[in-house]
């Protein structure tokens, strides 16, 4: 069966995946990476949107709209004294040296770039995510040295998108993992309440496989930039009843009675 079959049949079929326990690890591994690479897809989407809509709007903003500042051990220093916001017509710019804004004010805006106090923003895809200034530099630096800075980010664009996804895709997967492993022990109880007989390793493969449809699901609601409520609790009870089912597939040993 193709690691797509088993994927398609994971949405629906506990019996399918308690079948899954005997086939090798290698290939269950492969199908966690195959499921960690599609999860990943709306956030990487969203997010090199985002930074490539970013570096657009920053380069014909800070132009003409952004004023003069300076960045000094990392703080934004400028006349400025309430903050800035510059909307186009799919991005927002957020210019902020007085402290106003933070990053958690940012949580539900969507494809905005911040520069405040202390760090600049990028919100994108329903996520944010945050780059101190001392990154760049730990002494003084000019709106003149920042256009530069932007300018020559713009042409390395490709390059650092294909290093964040890979960033993403490695953090994600190591994450997946873990939520397997823990799934695969909490499946050790499971697997005593419903009278099975399966090792550890079985249980691996079929919590590996049991995490599909939730999976999935919050995928496509990634996709859909849809706020699900409960999120962590529903994708481990999902998952959890999933793998309860498939160990329930699993046939009981048989028990042999004396004549």
């Amino acid at each position: 069966m193709s690691i797509f079959t088993q994927l398609f049949k994971s949405l629906f079929s506990p019996r399918d995946i308690s079948q899954f326990r005997f086939q090798g690890i290698g290939k269950t591994i492969l199908y966690v990476f195959l499921l960690t690479f599609i999860s990943v897809i709306p956030a990487t989407y969203y997010t090199s949107v985002g930074i490539s809509d970013a570096v657009n709007a920053t380069q014909e903003t800070m132009k003409s709209k952004i004023p003069s500042f300076t960045i000094v051990n990392g703080e934004l220093q400028s006349d400025t004294k309430e903050p800035i916001t510059i909307k186009n017509e799919r991005f927002t710019i957020i210019f902020d040296p007085t402290g106003a804004v933070d990053q958690e004010d940012m949580a539900e805006m969507d494809a905005t770039f911040a520069m405040l106090k202390n760090e600049a923003v990028l919100a994108a895809g329903g996520q944010t995510n945050s780059f101190p200034y001392t990154l760049v530099s730990d002494g003084t630096m000019s709106k003149e040295d920042i256009t530069a800075l932007i300018n020559s980010a713009a042409s390395s664009l490709p390059v650092f998108i294909g290093l964040l996804f890979i960033a993403i895709y490695v953090f994600s997967s190591g994450i997946k993992f873990i939520e397997i492993t823990i799934l695969a022990l909490l499946g050790l109880l499971l697997k005593n309440l419903a009278g099975k007989n399966l090792q550890y390793k079985h249980l691996w493969r079929i919590a590996a496989y049991s995490v599909t449809l939730p999976t999935i699901f919050f995928t496509i609601m990634a996709l859909l930039k849809t706020t699900v409520p409960y999120s962590f609790a529903i994708n481990w009870f999902v998952g959890s009843m999933i793998l309860l089912l498939a160990i329930k597939e699993v046939p009981s040993k048989k028990v042999k009675s004396d004549k």
